[in-house]
């Protein structure tokens, strides 16, 4: 992890660090509502923007640094008996067949995926994101949608802190360099905010019919998938219950389990 850090995401992850405190410095210094909160000795307001933009980062390194959910080693059942012993003999049709990976050469759990830049295969792979240097899946995607919960509050928050220091100026010029700084920050924080708003978008409507960016995009090329209707999620069960199994941390969800609308049972894999 550390190699790879400093191999391929160090530059990424420190870019991110610096523009983040260079921004909350940049507000913080000029003649913002921050700025006038700390001159009138109101330090409620500059302590919680800090310690939300400190939560920011810290959920930034958390996300970027997780195992997403690398696959290790082949795919076994977990518990083995007469009953299952039995089951294995019945053909299942229905059940895809676990296929073995070209790169890793190993088994792929369902919903898994290779990742070219990781080099390594992905549970319940979703994307990998060259934000964070590091793929979303199984293990993480939780934390990153509660990252860019928190990082849009923070953007949101932000923009709000530099329009209150634009001063007024005589002329045109004049304004342009007394408020360039902030100028620059409402720039650099309204695009990160727009980016923010549709991937925590897109992300919280996947999550609510249980579906990964990457069976959205590919389901023609995805095995247990292609055959599928084009409305049809083997994995819904309802928007509830799918928000329900992805934010609850206190069980363990088996996201290889496939639901079926036109029968009472379940197949997992």
């Amino acid at each position: 992890m550390v190699q790879n850090m400093f191999r391929t995401g160090f530059l990424v992850r420190a870019t991110h660090t610096l523009l983040t405190w260079v921004v909350t410095l940049i507000l913080f210094l000029h003649n913002t509502d921050l700025r006038k909160c700390e001159e009138r000795g109101e330090l409620l307001l500059p302590v919680l923007f800090f310690l939300v933009v400190v939560l920011s980062v810290l959920l930034y390194f958390a996300v970027s640094l997780m195992d997403p959910g690398f696959v290790l080693t082949d795919t076994i059942k977990g518990v083995q008996g007469s009953d299952e012993e039995m089951e294995s003999m019945i053909p299942q049709p229905s059940t895809p067949r676990l296929r073995r990976c070209g790169y890793c050469l190993l088994q792929q759990p369902m919903r898994a995926k290779h990742c070219q830049t990781c080099k390594r295969c992905v549970r319940r792979f979703d994307h990998h994101c060259p934000w964070i240097e590091n793929c979303v899946g199984e293990r993480n995607h939780r934390w990153f949608i509660v990252y860019l919960l928190v990082q849009l509050l923070a953007l949101l928050w932000a923009l709000h802190i530099a329009l209150s220091g634009i001063s007024p100026t005589i002329t045109w010029e004049l304004w342009f360099r007394v408020n360039g700084f902030l100028l620059a920050v409402l720039g650099v924080v309204g695009i990160f905010s727009v980016v923010v708003v549709l991937l925590l978008g897109c992300h919280l409507y996947l999550v609510s019919i249980n579906c990964t960016t990457w069976e959205f995009m590919s389901r023609h090329r995805i095995s247990y998938l292609k055959n599928c209707g084009n409305e049809e999620n083997p994995f819904d069960r309802g928007v509830f219950c799918n928000l329900w199994d992805f934010f609850c941390i206190c069980r363990t969800v088996v996201w290889e389990q496939m639901y079926s609308r036109n029968r009472n049972t379940t197949n997992s894999v």
